[in-house]
């Protein structure tokens, strides 16, 4: 799992169109950490795909961004994954899970 933090990195990630995902992750809500903690498990069993995070309350400017780009409510905990260049699926609080995230990835590979 790899940080974003800046509007300039994550564009440019998606106008590379690859297959890639992202959790918005608030530091500080008990949900959060358990999604994160799903989401790092699954990312550490799946390299084949890129997996990216945003703390919201030090990247809250991303947040938005994603949000205001995409028409993506922002949420947190939020999972998104993109490919060539769109979301093409996401999940929030408890529906994001190790399970989730596998079949999302399957269905959009």
């Amino acid at each position: 799992m790899q940080r974003i933090s800046e509007n300039v990195a994550f564009d440019k990630k998606v106008e590379e169109g690859s297959l890639f995902l992202l959790l918005k992750h608030s530091a500080t809500c008990p949900i959060s950490q358990a999604a994160y903690e799903e989401y790092e498990k699954f990312a550490n069993e799946n390299e084949s795909v890129k997996s990216f995070y945003l703390v919201v309350q030090e990247d809250r400017p991303l947040s938005n961004h994603i949000a205001e780009n995409f028409q993506i409510k922002h949420e947190s905990p939020q999972a998104i994954l993109f490919n060539n260049g769109k979301p093409v699926w996401h999940a929030s609080h408890w529906k994001i899970t190790h399970d989730s995230l596998a079949k999302a990835l399957k269905e959009n590979e």
